[in-house]
């Protein structure tokens, strides 16, 4: 077995010092209204470097939504690399919320795009999508084992509408769902202390009917909170595998800003409620 000294092992060693909480970027127009901001790229960019300010030394891994910074074209785009940058210099692992999913040169340009340490929007991981094909990933998977970086590969995600698709069997009576997770775990063999492809598997699917025991990587559990997921929700859907298991929150605890003491209290309190639910 080889040693992964990339991604997987960096993630373990953050879930291990600051606690197993992924904290979402969103500044979608509703939060920054609450927030008492424009929805524009001032708004933006006021509201993410507060929430970067309050969290980055303290949760293991931020999550920005690419979506609501793209909206705002080049400008918010520079946000977003400002934003980037300063998480990941404070101590954060950043995975970027782009789901990406592409063929050929397309697929490898987006993994220039983002796994690429030279690249102006480099961060420690991406979301990606496997619907064209988990192989077609190929390229992004190739890139994140060469730059040491990760990626989140789509399985379960939390919205209902996903189930028509994800839980489909092909002839061989597997679920999408498991091929994409078996599909990681071959990227992930003889990885430690984990490889670095992972899963999104949300919070609230409920049984997750897919055999996460051979993953040998990490599980982003989407959901919690405002999405209906709780702590006590993760055992019962990821059992023994919730150990790699990374939950991931937003609305629950950027609704307590502007303040910085008020999203770090937020966070707090979540990450209690977390360790108290796993230990």
């Amino acid at each position: 077995m080889t040693t992964h000294k990339g991604f997987g092992a960096r993630l373990r060693a953050a879930l291990d010092e600051r606690g197993p909480l992924c904290v979402g970027i969103d500044p979608h127009g509703s939060l920054l209204r609450g927030w008492g901001l424009g929805d524009d790229v001032p708004g933006v960019e006021r509201f993410s470097r507060t929430v970067v300010e309050a969290l980055a030394g303290q949760v293991a891994v931020l999550k920005p939504q690419s979506a609501f910074f793209e909206r705002f074209g080049a400008r918010g785009i520079a946000v977003l690399e400002a934003v980037i940058a300063e998480a990941r210099a404070a101590g954060a692992l950043v995975l970027l919320d782009v789901k990406r999913g592409d063929i050929g040169s397309t697929m490898a340009a987006y993994a220039d795009a983002y796994l690429d340490p030279a690249a102006p929007l480099a961060v420690d991981a991406v979301t990606l999508s496997p619907y064209p094909g988990f192989g077609a990933l190929r390229p992004a998977l190739d890139a994140a084992t060469a730059h040491g970086a990760g990626v989140f590969v789509l399985a379960l995600t939390s919205n209902p509408e996903g189930a028509a698709v994800q839980r489909a069997t092909g002839p061989d009576g597997h679920s999408v769902a498991q091929a994409v997770v078996d599909g990681a775990a071959a990227a992930n063999a003889g990885a430690v202390p984990l490889g670095p492809v992972g899963v999104v598997v949300g919070a609230t699917v409920g049984d997750a009917g897919v055999d996460l025991s051979g993953l040998n990587g990490p599980i982003l559990a989407p959901g919690l909170g405002a999405q209906g997921g709780t702590p006590a929700d993760l055992r019962r859907v990821f059992g023994p595998a919730v150990s790699a298991v990374l939950p991931a929150t937003s609305r629950d605890v950027l609704r307590h800003g502007p303040t910085v003491a008020g999203l770090r209290a937020a966070a707090d309190r979540t990450l209690a409620a977390l360790r108290a639910a796993l230990s």
